[in-house]
């Protein structure tokens, strides 16, 4: 693909180690890495990163092995990443809360060259059964050891279509789906997070989000490297520390995922709330627009929402000088290149009928398609799961339902496995989850199907409240009655204390119990 003045996508997507290399060439003295017990200069990371490299190098690892790093958010582990990068070597970053079973699972599924960790998940490493590689202590890497950062790029021949990370997209004690992505799809979209954002060298980019997932690698680390901004590395998120530790850090954006805003949102309000440096937050789905406008005049940043995943971190975004509001906003596009991500939406077939794919316009709701140079090249080791989401010529299945609208922009609308079909119709969890939310007694809901006397499913809706408060279903319910279509309105309600959780802090209804339960709420019977 070709964009302005004849460049083409190699000319500008690179690879990990040139973005450190060009960083720590062009302010090698500024500050890049911040917590709240050490900073590091450009230079000076480039330089630990060459020296920890050069240890590993020696230990036998290199370019396209497979490397195991329990990946907290901490500057040990960032800088053994970037090591592993600029190695060539391919990282399997797992969740360091992963119980003893999930990294067993983990490690027997890729048999890496080796594990990097730290003492405190030593003992978990070292449980797994069956024989294990060389464990490195992140801790002790490349201590006492001078790096170059001028050695950062000569450790190896590292290309932009080689495989960099392999991304778990879930963590089971069988085999998890682990997402190939290259150099080339870390580079380019770090090299556009700044530009869709409107970053520079004056920002300081904050992030709690784990370094086992695509969104704190990619935008924050390597997009702040990309803009010359600073790093702010904070150990997890804590909603009531949240602001004070932006003010004593200076930071002005952050990234938001799953129920993090309306975390945020449910602290005790202060007075001072918006008297901080953050000036601007990425986040998607996009909250409804009073929301919205609620949190950033509450805070005083401004919201810009977009979407992407693990297989594609090219996907949709508020371009720049728009407020789409309630959408994902439009295709995300190279700063430089111009055109090379396409979208499309087709009809999801039903089953038992024919299943070609028609593409759909404005005021339509398929599934989204997306296809540009950062597509993944798949599961790793699983050809039947990679084949059902790469549909060929290029395009890549999303799983994800939005409508079309007419400005260019899409608004989402559900997990195609999530809608539920209740009474003849289609119904998104989301958008009853949205209402639910919004009441003020409620500080977050799932809503899943459960088993129906009937043919389809019946809806459940599961109901942590805001502290201290008491719900009525009944009152719920009916408060939900006026907002939703009768067939949205969940027939059976339940209390819990918590939602469970994945790594990424979105919701994970799998979890859930399934069927009925004691103390269920049945609207029907009441």
């Amino acid at each position: 693909m070709s964009g302005p003045f004849g460049k083409t996508v190699q000319d500008y997507s690179g690879t990990i180690p040139r973005l450190l290399d060009r960083a720590a060439r062009r302010d090698p003295d500024g500050v890049w890495l911040r917590t709240d017990s050490q900073t590091l200069t450009f230079a000076q990371t480039a330089g630990r990163v060459a020296a920890v490299a050069a240890e590993l190098a020696e230990a036998g690892i290199g370019h396209g092995d497979l490397v195991v790093l329990t990946a907290r958010t901490a500057p040990e582990h960032l800088v053994s990443w970037l090591a592993l990068a600029a190695l060539g070597a391919v990282t399997v970053p797992v969740n360091p809360a992963s119980t003893r079973a999930e990294l067993a699972g983990l490690i027997g599924q890729v048999r890496p060259k080796a594990i990097l960790t730290d003492p405190e998940l030593d003992q978990a490493v070292r449980s797994a059964p069956g024989p294990l590689p060389a464990i490195v202590d992140v801790q002790r890497l490349g201590t006492g050891r001078a790096g170059s950062a001028a050695d950062v790029l000569a450790l190896a021949a590292v290309r932009p279509d080689d495989l960099a990370v392999l991304i778990p997209t879930s963590g089971t004690t069988g085999r998890s789906k682990l997402v190939m992505q290259t150099h080339r799809a870390y580079a380019m979209a770090a090299e556009g997070f700044p530009f869709w954002m409107g970053l520079g060298a004056h920002d300081r980019l904050m992030t709690s989000l784990p370094l086992f997932h695509i969104n704190a690698p990619i935008y924050s680390v390597l997009g702040s490297l990309v803009c010359g901004a600073g790093l702010v590395l904070v150990p997890r998120f804590s909603a009531s520390g949240f602001l004070d530790t932006a003010r004593r850090h200076g930071a002005t954006e952050f990234n938001a995922i799953g129920a993090m805003l309306e975390i945020l949102m449910r602290q005790p309000e202060r007075p001072d709330d918006a008297d901080n440096p953050l000036r601007l937050c990425y986040a998607g789905p996009a909250p409804e627009r009073g929301r919205q406008e609620q949190i950033e005049r509450r805070f005083g940043f401004r919201i810009v929402v977009g979407y992407a995943m693990s297989e594609s971190p090219y996907g949709l975004i508020w371009a720049r000088g728009t407020r789409p509001f309630g959408t994902l906003g439009s295709v995300r596009q190279h700063p430089y290149l111009g055109t090379i991500n396409e979208a499309k939406v087709v009809a999801v077939a039903e089953p038992g009928r024919d299943d070609r794919e028609t593409e759909l316009g404005p005021g339509e709701t398929g599934e989204i398609l997306l296809r540009n140079p950062v597509i993944t090249l798949g599961y790793w080791g699983m050809p039947a799961e990679t084949a059902a989401v790469l549909a060929g010529d290029g395009w890549l299945r999303t799983g994800d339902l939005v409508t079309v609208n007419a400005d260019g922009t899409y608004t989402f609308v559900g997990r195609h496995k999530e809608v539920l079909r209740r009474r003849g119709e289609n119904l998104s969890p989301l958008e009853v989850e949205e209402v639910l939310d919004s009441h003020p007694q409620v500080l977050e809901s799932a809503v899943v199907p459960v088993a129906s006397e009937l043919s389809e499913e019946e809806v459940k809706a599961f109901v942590v409240t805001v502290p201290g408060a008491k719900i009525d279903f009944a009152e719920l319910r009916s408060y939900a009655a006026v907002r939703l279509s009768a067939f949205k309105v969940p027939r059976f309600w339940q209390l819990t204390d918590e939602l469970p959780r994945t790594p990424t802090a979105r919701i994970a209804k799998h979890r859930l119990p399934a069927g009925h339960q004691p103390g269920e709420y049945d609207a029907e019977s009441a």
